[in-house]
C-alpha cells in the first residue's frame, strides 16, 4: 500500500466535507484581498441568478441551516450588498441583490475566475464537468433524503 499526503477515507461524507473545505480554503484566499468571503460571494452569486427570492427559499437553494444564513445575511445587509423587503406575509423576507452588492461581485469575479481556471485546467475538461454533475446530483439526493 503506498502513502499519500492525503489518505483515502471510506466515508463519501467525509470526503466531500475535506474537499469542501480545502477549496474553501483556496476561494477565501482568492476573495480576502476584495473583501468577501466565499459563503458572501455564493449568496451574491445565487442573487444575480435568481433575482428577488424569500429567505427560506434562499437557504434551501444553498443547502444552508437558517442560523447561518441569518447571520451571514445580518453582515451583508449592514455592507448594503443585499436589499431586503418585506413579503405579502409581513413574516416573509424577500431579499434581492443591491446596487452595491452588484458592484461587490464584479470586483470579486476575476479572483474567482481564476480559480475557477486554475482547478479545470489542472482537474482536466472532462473531470471538470463530471465533478459538477455529480456535486449537483449529491446535493439533489442528500436534499431529498433530509425531507
Amino acid at each position: 500500500m503506498t502513502q499519500t499526503a492525503i489518505p483515502k477515507l471510506p466515508c463519501l461524507g467525509s470526503s466531500v466535507r475535506r474537499a469542501s473545505r480545502a477549496l474553501t480554503q483556496i476561494y477565501e484566499g482568492a476573495l480576502r484581498p476584495v473583501g468577501l468571503r466565499v459563503t458572501q460571494f455564493t449568496i451574491l452569486q445565487v442573487l444575480s441568478l435568481a433575482g428577488e427570492v424569500p429567505q427560506g427559499r434562499l437557504g434551501e437553494m444553498l443547502t444552508m441551516d437558517s442560523t447561518s444564513l441569518t447571520r451571514t445575511l445580518a453582515i451583508m445587509l449592514r455592507q448594503g450588498w443585499i436589499a431586503e423587503c418585506r413579503g405579502d406575509d409581513r413574516r416573509e423576507r424577500r431579499l434581492s441583490l443591491a446596487k452595491t452588492g452588484e458592484a461587490q461581485l464584479k470586483r470579486a469575479l476575476p479572483a474567482w475566475e481564476k480559480v475557477q481556471s486554475q482547478l479545470r485546467r489542472e482537474l482536466g475538461e472532462k473531470a471538470w464537468k463530471d465533478l459538477f454533475h455529480l456535486t449537483t446530483r449529491l446535493a439533489e439526493l442528500a436534499a431529498e433524503s433530509v425531507q
